[in-house]
């Protein structure tokens, strides 16, 4: 840190200057960096103000540059950004063997009278499964038992990674725990302890709401998806 870098801003090369040559351009990529520091750096509240200023004059850019930035973040970056987290979808591990669900008595009953055609939308499979996600460009695992019928699809999550008991909160609702109507929940207090031991900023309520909406939207891709269809075409 230094008194023309007082927030450890990432040094970044320029491409050149705009066409009026009052400010710097950069490249999609460091704009990019420049986007993600407005948000990820932490700021003492005294110097908030002081923050963005400080920001452009070090990079010589204006208030267009910046919204350039933002534009460029949501059109090509793998990330986002949730109340001052980077979050990033990792790869995915399918880590057992895809199983034939046990389904009650009454849904074997009616998979039994289906034709061949029918069949294969109405047999369940469960495997088990593993995707990583990125906070802050920590890499946490999140563990998950994928059920499977038809074109739909439901997951289990595990209880152990901080992602994992962050879903279970959100899930089994905030406000059971608070009345400790469910002893499994880990606490927001104990999960941001968790957190912090990992060296992330800690949470608030909206803040792991809008991640575990994350997680269910990016939980499966078009990878995985493959993957499981080419088991379910072997298995049958």
């Amino acid at each position: 840190m230094s008194n023309n870098n007082p927030y450890n801003f990432v040094p970044l090369n320029p491409t050149g200057r705009d066409d009026k040559d009052g400010f710097n351009t950069y490249s999609p990529e460091d704009m990019i960096t420049i986007y993600e520091q407005q948000f990820l750096i932490p700021v003492p509240k005294d110097e908030l103000t002081e923050f963005l200023p400080a920001l452009k004059r070090f990079y010589d850019i204006d208030d267009n540059t910046l919204d350039v930035s933002a534009v460029i973040f949501d059109a090509i970056a793998d990330a986002t950004i949730i109340y001052n987290h980077k979050v990033k979808t990792g790869e995915y591990q399918i880590l057992g063997d895809l199983v034939i669900a046990d389904l009650v008595e009454e849904s074997k009953e009616s998979v039994e009278n289906v034709t061949d055609d029918e069949g294969s939308d109405n047999t369940a499979y469960t495997l088990d499964c593993m995707r990583t996600f990125f906070i802050n460009d920590v890499e946490i695992p999140y563990h998950f038992n994928l059920f499977v019928q038809g074109d739909g699809y439901s997951t289990l999550t595990e209880r152990d990674t901080v992602l994992e008991k962050i879903y279970w909160l959100v899930h089994a609702g905030f406000e059971e725990h608070l009345l400790d109507n469910s002893d499994n929940l880990d606490s927001l207090e104990s999960i941001n302890e968790d957190l912090a031991r990992l060296g992330i900023t800690e949470m608030d309520l909206a803040t792991v709401h809008q991640l575990v909406n994350y997680i269910e939207d990016h939980i499966i891709d078009d990878d995985m998806i493959d993957a499981l269809n080419a088991l379910i075409d072997d298995a049958e």
